[in-house]
């Protein structure tokens, strides 16, 4: 399966990001994990099937009502989380 990272940026802390990024991954049946990173920006790592990791990117770069999304870069990951999705 292939894993991506995502780095957010914008308003995305404090606003339930990783949170609402964790149920979105989970309805998607992928696995990996999203954590807030010391300069703002939200990293995200998931492993799953393509479609799947292009709606997650897709749905990455609205998110919750409360964020305000500037920016989601997205490069291959060789990182290939087995069990879950969570939150760090």
């Amino acid at each position: 399966m292939p894993s991506a990272r995502f780095l957010v940026s914008g308003l995305v802390q404090g606003v339930f990001y990783r949170a609402s990024t964790k149920a979105r991954a989970t309805e998607l049946g992928l696995t990996g994990f999203a954590r807030n990173l010391p300069d703002g920006r939200v990293e995200v790592v998931a492993s799953g099937h393509a479609e799947a990791l292009d709606a997650l990117h897709a749905w990455l770069r609205q998110g919750p009502p409360s964020a305000r999304v500037a920016a989601v870069e997205r490069e291959p990951s060789s990182e290939h989380p087995h069990a879950g999705f969570e939150t760090r």
